[in-house]
């Protein structure tokens, strides 16, 4: 079969429209996901070019799914790793009661429309019957060897009305690691047939390709195959770009990955290192204030080495200089876990967001022109966890009571088209600043309002805006944003109000609004905030931050009450009234109550009182090392950078004997980060017995806080954290806070 390596490359499309909207005034082509600009453009005419790029149609669809399921689950479940060897045993993967309709049942209840799969992590270990290799379900005991976790979940997905993407990690530790495997075994690059036939188990479909490819990507292009004409439709292909062994010198033929998708799965984004949808930036459900999805590249996309973008401006103007000479359209997807860590560990300690915590993620990232990707990882049972589920039910309710709703329905609008739920018509501006009224059709309480731009024919192009509200006689503005691309939701303190005002201040071309709605959350009680020092002094108050950020503005507006023996807290608890000391820390759990509504529990292990402890940086001389123990998040320690990775240490001197049960570690997200360590423990400061050896997964993309239980309590006085590597090529160790946990 003849190879078009390039048949991924986005089209340079144009689309030449005559009239427009309610002005009726002639533009210039639009462009569908690329356009190279032309020689010679000023700063401004690139600027205007960029708002004349649309997205594919399978990026219309990705973005109007608008909320994903995330799928981990894999050998990892059973060992309680985040990223696993390749070394684990093939038959200890095993699912006690496999529920996949359990699982779209439960996402379908919480509004998600599309749920991507682990069907292999890093590991390497399959969780379909691949035919070219036995490490794979196939080696489990599990069903005699005959479980397909994908296959049941496609079956599910079916019956659920849900989209099935697959995440297909191209790091594979098992080929890496096995003495035959075919990762950076120095093959040649030559040309083969896919698939590779299997004398057994012949292809239903017989179309085949032919590709420049080493072993290892024909093997990756092999499930590729199996994966696409065997378990679909598939609507989105997941490349993760992380590799825990850098360096093995594989080299992956991208070209003939997406050619191959392009072909078997037309329908399908491919995201990460491919040219559809990239990375928001981190995995704790942070977003931008602006978030642009046409981005300017310097050469075109298709030879482009797609870096991970991870600053606060992608794409603004100052990012659009004389070395742009391509625009292509790329959006957001903001991926994070319900969990703290992708894959399940238990169900006693591992921390779970709330309700209220994914559903602000959800308006941020939804209502910030981007997805929302939310793992929930499988338990050992092969079903979600009943933690998981509430928050998922709880979740889809909140969408439905406040989004299901439109609050202007029955009113008018200065455009009437921007509210008949009909994303092919929309409200032209007159100019690049312009203004928009809805009336609402009476006098409501209202604190949302919902934007879109008619981005599937017009291109992203509002830079700068904001909302009044008419009260009592005159304009207020409650509501100020930036981008709105696909969908900008704002949000504001209630005001009572009959008239709405959208106000564009700055856009790139003529804006085009096709959805302007308006709606009201009546919010729960805030989650708690916990803080402590080293003296052990907690102190509690209401914020709008996760606590495991550990980061949020306290309002004492609200009752708080709490407990310390794990229980979740009601209005019989410990009432929050002044500081808690705790000298000896504990398991603190808090939850705000307004009359008889109930906040989300904030719960959070807190060690040991840290006043005079002091740490020793085992590579140089230096007083810093304290800034690890001494209760100020704020104050980070961060070692010398090393030659060589691995070998920092830091000592802990506790002053006196604890009983110590555990640790607790934030990084210093200024570049400090642990990923692997060992653990010893001393009474006197020169004999010492190792105790744990861990690593903390992805620590560098989820830089949260992280607890370490040991197998058992040790008498100490000296904590040593030896052997310290940092992820990937950073070549400094650090952190912003270790706490030691007591018995």
């Amino acid at each position: 079969m003849k190879n078009y390596l390039l048949t991924w490359r986005p089209f340079l499309v144009v689309v030449f429209l005559i009239f427009l909207t309610s002005c009726q005034t002639k533009e210039e082509p639009l462009y569908i996901q690329t356009v190279e600009i032309p020689e010679g453009f000023a700063h401004d005419q690139k600027v205007e070019l960029s708002g004349q790029v649309l997205p594919h149609p399978r990026q219309m669809k990705w973005f109007e799914d608008e909320f994903f399921g995330f799928i981990h689950y894999g050998p990892n479940t059973y060992t309680g790793r985040e990223w696993g060897t390749g070394f684990e045993d093939a038959t200890l993967f095993v699912p006690g009661d496999l529920d996949t309709d359990q699982w779209c049942a439960s996402m379908k209840e919480a509004g998600i429309r599309r749920v991507v799969m682990v069907v292999k992590h890093h590991e390497g270990y399959c969780l379909w019957q691949t035919r070219y290799t036995d490490y794979s379900v196939a080696s489990s005991p599990w069903r005699d060897g005959q479980g397909d976790v994908l296959r049941e979940l496609s079956e599910s997905c079916q019956k659920y009305g849900l989209r099935l993407g697959i995440y297909l990690s191209p790091a594979d530790l098992y080929q890496i690691e096995s003495p035959d495997g075919v990762y950076g075994n120095g093959s040649d690059f030559t040309t083969r047939v896919i698939p590779r036939p299997v004398h057994d188990r012949p292809f239903a479909d017989k179309r085949s390709f032919t590709y420049e490819a080493d072993d290892y990507n024909e093997y990756f292009l092999n499930q590729l195959f199996e994966l696409l004409t065997e378990y679909g439709p598939v609507y989105e292909l997941w490349f993760d770009g992380a590799h825990p062994k850098p360096g093995t010198g594989q080299t992956y033929n991208y070209d003939a990955w997406f050619d191959m998708i392009r072909q078997l799965a037309p329908d399908a984004v491919i995201f990460g290192k491919g040219p559809d949808a990239r990375w928001c930036g981190n995995e704790g459900g942070a977003t931008r204030e602006a978030e642009y999805n046409v981005l300017p590249l310097p050469q075109a996309p298709e030879a482009y080495d797609w870096p991970d973008m991870m600053g606060e401006d992608v794409a603004g103007r100052d990012k659009i200089d004389e070395e742009t000479r391509y625009f292509h359209y790329y959006p957001a997807e903001t991926n994070t876990s319900i969990r703290h860590g992708w894959f399940w560990r238990n169900d006693d300690e591992q921390q779970v967001r709330s309700a209220d915590d994914v559903f602000d993620i959800y308006e941020r990232s939804v209502g910030g022109n981007s997805v929302l990707h939310l793992n929930i990882p499988p338990n050992k049972e092969g079903q979600f966890s009943q933690r998981d589920t509430e928050v998922l039910h709880e979740v889809g309710r909140r969408i439905r009571a406040v989004y299901g709703v439109d609050l202007l329905a029955g009113g008018t609008a200065s455009d009437l088209r921007v509210m008949d739920s009909n994303s092919d018509t929309r409200w032209q501006a007159p100019a690049k600043a312009a203004e928009l009224v809805v009336q609402l059709p009476q006098v409501t309480t209202v604190n949302r309002v919902m934007l879109q731009e008619a981005i599937a024919h017009r291109g992203e192009r509002v830079e700068v805006h904001h909302v009044e509200a008419f009260i009592n006689g005159e304009w207020v503005k409650v509501a100020e944003g930036k981008t709105i691309g696909y969908k900008r939701i704002l949000r504001f303190p209630s005001v009572t109000t009959d008239q709405l005002k959208l106000v564009i201040s700055q856009s790139r071309l003529a804006p085009a609004i096709s959805r302007f709605s308006v709606h009201y959350y009546d919010e729960p009680p805030k989650p708690v905030v916990v803080r402590y020092n080293a003296k052990g002094e907690v102190t509690l108050g209401v914020g709008t931050s996760f606590v495991w950020k550990d980061h949020g503005t306290a309002d004492r507006s609200q009752s708080i009450y709490y407990t310390l023996d794990g229980s979740d807290p009601d209005a019989h608890a410990s009432r929050y009234d002044a500081s808690i000391v705790l000298p000896l820390g504990g398991h603190l759990k808090a939850r705000a109550i307004v009359g008889d509504r109930m906040g989300p529990v904030s719960a959070l292990r807190i060690g040991i009182a840290k006043e005079g402890w002091t740490a020793t940086d085992g590579s140089v001389e230096s007083t810093e090392a304290s800034r690890a123990v001494d209760g100020d998040i704020n104050l980070v320690w961060m070692s010398e950078e090393q030659p060589v990775k691995g070998g920092q240490s830091l000592t802990i001197d506790m002053t006196r004997l604890y009983n110590v049960s555990g640790m607790a570690y934030l990084p210093a997200t200024q570049g400090g980060y642990i990923e692997s360590f060992e653990v010893e423990v001393s009474s006197d400061g020169e004999v010492w017995t190792p105790i744990h050896k861990g690593s903390f997964g992805n620590i560098r993309n989820d830089p949260s806080r992280r607890i370490v239980h040991f197998d058992r309590v040790h008498e100490a006085r000296y904590l040593k954290l030896s052997n310290l590597k940092a992820p990937g090529d950073l070549r400094r160790v650090g952190a912003a806070e270790i706490d030691v946990l007591a018995e």
